[in-house]
């Protein structure tokens, strides 16, 4: 995906079983744990396009979250920062291939950034 795309909406959920439930029978997505990531379903809408997780409710994660592919989280924290947004977290290992982080903009939204490298065979950073 290019720089900019949303890639990814998580849901704060409190049950994964009862939210799958719900989840699929409204909408139609397909849900399911990828090994690995057992305790967070993803979801998938009919599109094959949208898609994200049903990720744990916590202090702080109240509210549904979108992910922006980027070519370099930290390239993009440190725009988002020198442009008054602050980082709730710095970037994280998803897999060897991916990484993620959460800014917070100047008006108190967290958006989540995404960095992955689409060769396996190059490397980021």
């Amino acid at each position: 995906m290019p720089h900019g795309d949303i890639t990814h909406i998580d849901i704060p959920v409190s049950d994964n079983e009862s939210a799958a439930k719900f989840y699929g029978e409204l909408f139609g997505w397909q849900i399911s744990a990828p090994p690995g990531f057992e305790d967070y379903p993803m979801w998938q809408a009919p599109n094959k396009i949208s898609g994200g997780g049903l990720a744990p409710r916590s202090e702080g994660f109240t509210q549904p979250r979108s992910y922006v592919e980027v070519d370099s989280i930290e390239e993009t924290l440190r725009k988002a920062t020198e442009n008054g947004a602050t980082v709730v977290m710095d970037k994280s290992p998803i897999t060897d291939t991916s990484w993620w982080a959460i800014l917070r903009d100047p008006d108190g939204n967290d958006i989540g950034l995404y960095e992955g490298v689409t060769d396996p065979g190059s490397s980021s950073d």
